[in-house]
């Protein structure tokens, strides 16, 4: 077979249309609720919740802050952007707003969009609302026709890195000298989950938050990790 000429194309995407961006509408889950952030609404109480923490902030372009006012300022610029969508993350067992997260990179002509901007006070960390916060994210991404959803991380940020394997982020690499974050050179790890994956995973979410895997003392009989490894399709080798 004459291989001269063969032009290596991508599959074509009979039916596919790019998805609607993101408008702000409150996602509901069982553990957790995400409400559009509003500076007015919130900073109080996640200032209260992030007080005395500030390595919430250690890989984030922003922050920490002082008083609730530089909070509430950077709030208010944030969620003036047009190109990130911050939600405050409600904490239904406690009912409190105990973090938030974010849409940003949306693009829906090539079907990508990426979850982060994540901050989990100390209430929220461990919590299944935290996790579900997450899922409920990617589940309205694939849902809504993304076709890739991507989690970026500061390289040297393991607990991230760990969060996206856990969650069932594949990893696809490290771009070295990404950028410049506080003054300090950042290496960025990337994830993803596809389309392809979602099936699968929303059954391995939906198993590791039932009643069932957790006992009296709420201790997780299977961990999320384990029911998402078979279904990632690369593993993240800094963590081996």
């Amino acid at each position: 077979m004459d291989l001269t000429n063969l032009r290596l194309l991508g599959a074509h995407l009979d039916g596919w249309h790019p998805p609607t961006l993101p408008d702000g509408r409150v996602i509901e889950g069982r553990y957790a609720r995400l409400d559009p952030l509003c500076a007015e609404r919130h900073s109080a109480a996640l200032f209260e919740v992030f007080k005395g923490h500030d390595e919430i902030w250690d890989y984030m372009p922003d922050g920490p802050f002082n008083c609730v006012a530089e909070l509430c300022d950077w709030m208010a610029a944030a969620t003036a952007r047009d190109d990130i969508l911050f939600y405050a993350i409600h904490d239904k067992d406690s009912d409190r707003v105990a973090g938030f997260v974010a849409f940003l990179r949306m693009q829906p002509d090539a079907g990508s969009i990426e979850i982060g901007y994540i901050a989990f006070s100390p209430v929220l960390q461990r919590t299944r609302a935290a996790t579900e916060a997450i899922t409920l994210m990617i589940g309205w991404s694939v849902e809504a026709g993304y076709r890739r959803v991507e989690w970026k991380c500061n390289a040297l940020n393991a607990a991230s890195r760990r969060a996206a394997q856990r969650l069932g982020f594949s990893y696809e690499g490290v771009f070295v000298q990404a950028s410049i974050v506080k003054g300090r050179n950042r290496d960025t790890a990337w994830f993803a989950i596809i389309d392809k994956d979602w099936p699968a995973l929303s059954e391995a979410y939906a198993s590791w938050m039932s009643e069932r895997n957790f006992g009296p003392d709420e201790r997780q009989v299977q961990r999320l990790s384990e029911l998402t490894t078979p279904i990632r399709r690369a593993d993240d080798p800094g963590l081996s």
